[in-house]
Parts: C-alpha cells; sequence; structure tokens
C-alpha cells in the first residue's frame, strides 16, 4: 500500500519502498519553474493552478508557500535518495530569477528625485529622455528663455512711444516727461517676475557644465519643475516654466 504523497515532495511518491517521479505531479513541477521563469508571479501560479485543479494533497488548497517551497527544493535535481525531475541548469537560473525578484532594487538619487517629479515611477526609458533634454542645455544655456506676458509688453511699447514723443514735441515739458518715465519704471519693474528672475539663474546654473553621463540629481532638482510623458516623449516642465520635449522613443 502506498503512503500519503506529500510525506514526499510534490512530484515523488514512494513505490515499493522507493522514491520514485510521480508522472503527473513532475508535470506540474516542471510547469511551475517555466512559469515563474516566464514571469509568473507566486499569486498567479496559485491561481492557475487552482482553476487546473491540480491537487497538492488531500483537502489543502495550493497557497503561496507551497509554490515558493517547490521553487526552492534542490531534490528535484537529484539530491540524496530522489531521482531528478530538473535540468539542474533550469533550477539554478531559476534560483538566480528568484533572488533577483526578491532583492530590493536600489535607487539613485537622482532615480528618486526623478520620481518625485512624474509623481511616481516612470519607465526606463524616462531617465534617458530627460537627461538628453538638460545635455542639451547644457551645450547651449540660451536655449532657456522668457517670455513676459503680451499685455505688459504692450504697454511698455506704448509708454517708450509717449515718452519719446514729449521728448522730441517742443515745447518740451519736463513734469509730463518725469511722470510717463516714472510710470515707465514702474512698469518695467513690476514687469520682472519669478519666471524672469528663474531664467537668468538657470542659465547660469548650466552654463559650463560638462554633459552628463548619468543623470545629476542636484541639478535634475535645481532646474525642473515637473516632468511627464506620454506616448514615449517626455515634456520636462524647468522652473522658469519653460517646457521643453524630449527625442521619441525608437
Amino acid at each position: 500500500m502506498m503512503a500519503s504523497i506529500r510525506k514526499q515532495p510534490f512530484g515523488y511518491w514512494i513505490v515499493c519502498g522507493e522514491i520514485v517521479p510521480h508522472e503527473g505531479e513532475v508535470e506540474t513541477v516542471r510547469w511551475i519553474f517555466d512559469s515563474y521563469l516566464a514571469g509568473a508571479s507566486y499569486s498567479t501560479l496559485v491561481g492557475a493552478l487552482q482553476e487546473r485543479g491540480v491537487p497538492y494533497d488531500v483537502g489543502k488548497d495550493w497557497n503561496k508557500n507551497m509554490v515558493a517551497r517547490i521553487l526552492e527544493d534542490r531534490r528535484y535535481i537529484g539530491v540524496g535518495e530522489f531521482p531528478p525531475i530538473l535540468a539542474e541548469d533550469l533550477f539554478n537560473v531559476v534560483q538566480a530569477y528568484r533572488q533577483e525578484r526578491v532583492a530590493p532594487r536600489q535607487q539613485t538619487p537622482s532615480q528618486k528625485e526623478l520620481r518625485r517629479l512624474c509623481g511616481g515611477k516612470p519607465p526606463a526609458w524616462v531617465e534617458g529622455q530627460v537627461m538628453g533634454v538638460l545635455n542639451s542645455l547644457i551645450q547651449n544655456p540660451d536655449i532657456i528663455s522668457y517670455s513676459a506676458d503680451a499685455v505688459e509688453r504692450d504697454e511698455i511699447t506704448e509708454l517708450r512711444q509717449k515718452l519719446d514723443d514729449a521728448i522730441h514735441s517742443p515745447p518740451v515739458e519736463e513734469a509730463q516727461i518725469r511722470s510717463i518715465a516714472m510710470q515707465l519704471a514702474a512698469l518695467r519693474l513690476n514687469a520682472i517676475g519669478m519666471e524672469e528672475y528663474e531664467t537668468i539663474h538657470l542659465q547660469s546654473l548650466f552654463r559650463g557644465r560638462n554633459l552628463m553621463t548619468t543623470l545629476d540629481q542636484e541639478l535634475l532638482h535645481e532646474s525642473v519643475r515637473q516632468v511627464t510623458y506620454i506616448d514615449g516623449v517626455v515634456s520636462v516642465l524647468l522652473k522658469n516654466k519653460q517646457l521643453l520635449k524630449g527625442g521619441p522613443v525608437r
């Protein structure tokens, strides 16, 4: 009489006192390894096993711990009295892949900053495009520009013309000229907003720098207000509210 299957690892049973592969379960073990290596998660595997109606043991449903134990069990490659049912190369590749998936991936400071600017973790290609935009500014800081409000420009132009007319239209009225000049000065002062100051600051920030081979966290933090991306194209909003676009993904 055969012993309970689960006195042995899933994939084996005992026949006439010997541990031998269980044909139906061996197929499932190999499927678990192949599917995991293809990217399936523990939860996905558990769900698929339950849908397929594959029993782990009488009265026991599959769970993630069972799947994990199967994926890490070296007996499947022929340890001790257990005949091999998996190729050792496949087993070793899966162990390396498990470590890669479980180990936390360390983000660089620039990647953390980029994630903050994007409002979430961006696709890998975003970093390269953002670096390309910033490198273009290092090559030519004059790309950074500020456009004053059109209404303010019109008012300044109108006052300049009025001042010029007053100066060149005798008799010259000094009080009128002084009044117009003060209005013009006040308007020009009010027209200087934070965007213009930021533009000057950004130009000095990029001028004289060496091109980046990796994204510089400090430069990213000091120069960029927001990063968005859509249809393979990055949009970089600078601190002066100027919007620049990266190149499309090839």
